[in-house]
């Protein structure tokens, strides 16, 4: 993709899906906003922000739906009811798919396109090449979005953050490993695509029962913020956000900045997808985490943030690059596997 309509779709994304976001967020905000920093930087660099136990989840399927969708109590339930359950889609494989390895696909900030036109595609491919595919839908998005959230939320409130969209995320990910593995699935990875790869990311940090992760245009860091705010056409929302800025960097200072943590796994079951024309995600912080997680496998591909779902063959690669990081799922069944050159 040449770099001036990849740049341009990122820009446009910006103005038209972000910058709407942050006008919906400024509704919400005070006269005398309490964004609750402090508490945020003490949770976020304390025990409980991500415990070391992590039970499995009680799944439940829907029977009517074909047993594709199912539901969980969050490991992290809190004050919004619609936002303890936990809902998802596991895409099997086989009959005797328990046999097989796990990819769970994370979506990006606001679910779509990923979780209902982006991650169906890939989930059939995953099931093509011998893989199962899980989907999960992240705190506070969709159904999970709370009907009184806009009359009890005052933004920004960076413990709230903290609290439901990285410990509660990363525990329901985890969860959802646990069950799987319970199953008898031989392997799990992640897949996170920009906050799904953040959240990949931290739950790597945490967890070395993955048996690999992808972080494709991870928001790695709460640079992310400041660097879509330079491109805002707004000034009042321009100016908004780049008061952020002190607080953003206290974030930067806690485990919300992946280069402050180090992985669980070996880094030969890492792969960084860094988008060299990201208009979102700096290059700077993207080097400096494949720096401070020992120079993993990256792939620097001539695409922006919005467009890497244009790239042809990305999903055929990525499962090629996994394939031999998944406990050889060919050899367990007696099957010989062929990855497509396209994805």
């Amino acid at each position: 993709m040449i770099a001036p309509l990849a740049k341009l779709l990122d820009w446009l994304a910006i103005q038209l899906v972000w910058g709407f976001r942050v006008k919906s967020l400024l509704k919400l905000q005070s006269p005398t906003p309490s964004p609750k920093l402090e508490e945020a930087l003490q949770f976020l660099k304390g025990p409980d922000f991500i415990p070391v136990e992590s039970p499995p989840a009680r799944l439940e399927f829907n029977p009517a739906r074909s047993g594709l969708h199912f539901r969980f109590p969050t490991p992290r339930p809190g004050e919004f009811a619609e936002n303890n359950v936990v809902y998802g889609r596991l895409y099997r494989c086989t009959e005797d798919w328990q046999k097989r390895p796990v990819i769970i696909l994370l979506h990006g900030a606001g679910g779509d396109p990923d979780y209902h036109f982006e991650f169906p595609l890939m989930a059939r491919h995953c099931n093509r090449v011998g893989f199962n595919a899980a989907t999960l839908m992240s705190p506070f998005q969709f159904q999970r979005r709370p009907r009184q959230l806009e009359k009890r939320l005052n933004w920004p409130d960076y413990l709230l953050m903290a609290e439901i969209d990285y410990a509660q995320a990363v525990a329901e990910i985890r969860a959802l490993a646990g069950w799987l593995l319970a199953e008898g699935c031989p392997a799990v990875a992640l897949w996170g695509n920009s906050y799904g790869g953040a959240l990949a990311g931290l739950t790597a940090c945490s967890d070395a029962r993955l048996s690999a992760v992808v972080l494709a245009a991870p928001g790695l860091d709460m640079n992310v913020f400041l660097s879509a705010a330079k491109h805002i056409v707004w000034p009042h929302l321009r100016k908004e956000l780049q008061r952020q800025q002190p607080a953003c960097e206290a974030l930067n200072r806690t485990a919300l900045n992946l280069t402050t943590l180090r992985p669980c796994i070996p880094k030969e079951n890492i792969l960084l997808i860094e988008a060299i024309h990201d208009l979102f995600v700096d290059r700077k912080s993207m080097e400096a985490l494949w720096h401070a997680w020992g120079q993993p496998d990256i792939w620097r591909l001539p695409h922006s943030h919005a467009g890497k779902s244009l790239v042809p063959g990305l999903t055929g690669r990525v499962l090629r690059w996994l394939s031999s990081r998944l406990n050889a799922p060919a050899a367990r069944t007696g099957q010989t596997i062929v990855l497509p050159h396209q994805g």
